[in-house]
């Protein structure tokens, strides 16, 4: 299998999900590509190539930080690829993370996905599903109301200023386009700069306001579903509680939160059951839910991580599963030729 991650940029990615992915591709014999988002080249005949960057397939690697260093290193083999020489192309770019001075690169993954799948390259997630959910805080506010937290999506202070008062002057504020857990605040009545919190995020954008859960006190879990099902490998499930550091409400780990075991949950289910239909139906592949009690807070369909944080928790790290379940497409894709969409084949377990 011939499989490309999209990433950010190549020479700054960090070692997370996408790494250990790719690890276990390389681990397994594959031919594993990286690709940032700025690599991708359309020629006037209509020809997209990609310039890729690997590691050696026959590359001993033992860890995703080995799997890094080398394709980060002076060993790594950069080549220019015709697109439609690869068998997947898996988009993992996370367009939130990208500065000011890279605008251009938010869209550019998911814009070039859609024209390399329509050269038959099978890929994850559905490109189409990504323009669709491509503000994914919105896609989320269209899942029904009753598994989601009240809130308003807007850039007007007086809007936001009577959702406080209703949700007794307490309630989460967040940029719509955001990630990390960057620019998320907690206001309660006791907040001095409310003001010039609402002014600096609706700057940048609309803002999101939402009730505040008291439970999120004791965390946040994170869900990651495959094929509109909880991704399990060997009897354990891919659900990991992140408990945020003390004075933090915020339960990223890139702010510090730490793992730690959850069950999952008839509430969990119940959210599970109600959003499946939906990212199956779009042509979600991979997608992490974040759920406080019997809420969905969150869904991440454009870089959901955590599988890094598993072996944490005692748990596999699941790759395993994803790798597999990709090649069963490729499979299903090979048997059945051109009468499975691209949209069917991302979500066929």
């Amino acid at each position: 299998m011939k499989i490309g991650f999209v990433l950010n940029k190549v020479a700054t990615e960090a070692c997370g999900t996408s790494v250990a992915l790719m690890t276990k591709a390389h681990k397994m014999g594959h031919e594993v590509s990286a690709i940032g988002v700025g690599d991708f080249n359309l020629h006037h005949d209509g020809l997209i190539t990609i310039d890729t960057t690997s590691v050696p397939v026959n590359k001993e690697v033992k860890t995703p930080e080995e799997y890094l260093e080398h394709l980060q290193g002076s060993e790594a083999e950069t080549k220019r690829i015709e697109a439609i020489s690869l068998d997947v192309l898996f988009i993992r770019n996370n367009p939130t993370e990208e500065g000011a001075d890279r605008k251009w690169a938010e869209q550019s993954g998911i814009a070039f996905g859609r024209m390399i799948q329509q050269l038959g390259v099978l890929v994850l997630n559905d490109a189409y599903a990504l323009t669709k959910a491509f503000i994914d805080k919105l896609y989320f506010e269209e899942l029904p109301k009753h598994i989601k937290p009240a809130s308003i999506i807007t850039r007007k202070k007086e809007d936001v200023l009577n959702f406080w008062e209703e949700n007794g002057k307490k309630m989460v504020l967040k940029p719509l386009e955001g990630s990390g857990g960057q620019n998320v605040y907690l206001i309660d009545e006791n907040q001095k700069n409310l003001n010039q919190i609402i002014d600096t995020l609706s700057d940048e954008g609309y803002i999101i306001a939402q009730e505040y859960l008291p439970d999120v006190k004791d965390g946040d879990i994170r869900v990651i579903l495959m094929n509109g099902r909880v991704l399990e490998q060997d009897g354990q499930k891919a659900i990991i509680r992140r408990v945020s550091g003390e004075g933090e409400f915020r339960s990223n780990f890139s702010l510090g939160a730490t793992a730690n075991s959850s069950e999952l949950t008839t509430a969990m289910e119940h959210i599970i059951e109600v959003t499946a239909p939906r990212l199956i139906a779009d042509g979600f592949f991979f997608v992490g839910l974040d759920i406080v009690k019997d809420k969905l807070i969150e869904i991440n369909v454009l870089s959901p991580g955590g599988l890094d944080h598993f072996s944490e928790i005692d748990l596999p790290d699941f790759t395993d599963t994803v790798i597999e379940a990709i090649e069963r497409k490729l499979e299903y894709k090979k048997m059945h030729g051109n009468q499975l969409s691209n949209k069917v084949l991302a979500t066929m377990h």
